[in-house]
């Protein structure tokens, strides 16, 4: 398994066990990992994403740390609402796999009504040029998650 993985899943853990919120050092992570601070920004920046359901706070500094905290909305309608608004007017290919992923992790969405979203809004999917073809893609994808409810 990959180092980048390994990070995500104990964070992952941790978040779990603490009931969805954790604050932790860049330095002690990194070294309990044996790698540098700045894998842990790589996994926490790629894998800790809004788009994937966490909010990221991060101070700097001798006492610095990062809190990570678990989005949670109360109801169903509230969570995809909440997504629908986080699309905006563009969104990548990789931003709305993340946001499937995470309304699919909610249970939200099945599993295959996730593969079916993301096959669908797939770069070769939309036979347009970037930056139109984001901009299709999140038009597309907000009436998707709008029918949803």
């Amino acid at each position: 398994m990959k180092l980048s993985n390994l990070i995500e899943e104990f964070i992952k853990e941790m978040i779990d066990e603490e009931n969805g919120v954790i604050e932790l050092q860049r330095n002690e992570l990194a070294g309990r990992f044996n790698c540098v601070p700045s894998q842990i920004n790589y996994v926490i920046s790629t894998r800790f994403s809004p788009e994937r359901g966490y909010i990221v706070e991060s101070r700097r500094g001798g006492g610095g740390y990062i809190k990570i905290r678990r989005a949670v909305c109360d109801t169903k309608e509230n969570q995809v609402m909440k997504a629908v608004s986080m699309v905006g007017d563009y969104i990548s290919q990789t931003d709305m796999s993340a946001l499937i992923q995470n309304l699919y992790e909610l249970n939200i969405i099945s599993e295959r009504e996730g593969k079916i979203i993301i096959a669908a809004l797939r770069d070769n999917s939309i036979p347009v040029n970037p930056p139109n073809r984001d901009m299709i893609r999140a038009k597309m994808l907000k009436n998707i998650l709008v029918n949803i409810l």
